[in-house]
């Protein structure tokens, strides 16, 4: 066959990055889309501890401001579930230490029941924007770089990631961000890692804010509130026993594996 003069400019061109900086001989981001997420995102952490507003996530701040915040909730019944939850999903999304102080702060405002729902989505948001600026901005490279551990446990992970994510999620055993964040490193699927975090922060969200529910009380009679007489005993027990159900599954595809 004859030698095309022509095949050699257009594989050049069609290598060529376009005005949004993909290839067009794939889908691949370029360097300024795929890394300007994750710029962003450190900036605005930046500005968040610049501006000190970690100060307000605190059990102080929310009682010196509790009477503003009810009012607010008041006045504005269907506004205040949205703004909450945009500064608790910024919360998340940051990484900034107050989430746990979110929740409760949800059950003071809300209520148990509704204080929960608006904490559940909030948090699977903000968790989801975290999990794709890494997985999309650090997670590639990563792996790329990564030895065969990497990949071994990757493939063992993502195997049952749904139930391993649930297992993390139910039992607070690790940090949040950082539950967050693995799984971007290894290629578990967006729709997997939303299912398992909004099923499995449901318990505890459930508790926190409905700790949080109770809180005027705690406020009128003048008393100290700390985050160490929430996780009692009993709640821990029944969190890890969630957990114990969600990993049968996985025992049982092990069972079955080795019969087979």
């Amino acid at each position: 066959m004859a030698n095309d003069p022509n095949a050699g400019a257009c594989s050049a061109a069609a290598a060529q990055p376009g005005a949004d900086g993909v290839t067009k001989a794939g889908t691949s981001p370029g360097p300024v889309r795929r890394f300007l997420p994750l710029a962003v995102l450190v900036a605005a952490i930046a500005a968040a501890f610049a501006f000190g507003l970690d100060d307000y996530l605190t059990f102080q701040a929310l009682k010196q401001h509790r009477e503003v915040l009810l009012d607010f909730v008041g006045r504005y019944p269907w506004l205040a579930p949205i703004v909450f939850m945009a500064g608790y999903a910024a919360v998340v999304a940051m990484s900034l230490p107050g989430a746990a102080v979110m929740t409760i702060t949800g059950g003071f405002l809300f209520g148990a029941v509704l204080g929960s729902c608006w904490v559940v989505i909030a948090a699977t948001l903000g968790a989801t924007i975290l999990f794709e600026i890494a997985r999309t901005s650090l997670g590639e490279g990563l792996r790329q770089r990564a030895g065969p551990w990497l990949k071994k446990m990757e493939a063992g992970f993502q195997e049952n990631a749904f139930s391993y994510l649930l297992v993390l999620r139910l039992i607070p055993l690790f940090p949040f961000f950082v539950v967050n964040l693995v799984p971007a490193f290894l290629g578990v699927r967006t729709r997997t890692y939303v299912l398992a975090t909004l099923i499995g922060i449901i318990p505890g969200s459930f508790v926190y804010a409905s700790v949080g529910a109770g809180l005027g009380s705690v406020f009128e009679s003048g008393d100290e509130f700390t985050l160490s007489g929430v996780l009692t005993p009993q709640v821990i027990i029944a969190l890890v026993g969630l957990a114990v159900l969600a990993m049968l599954p996985v025992v049982y595809k092990k069972l079955k594996a080795r019969k087979s």
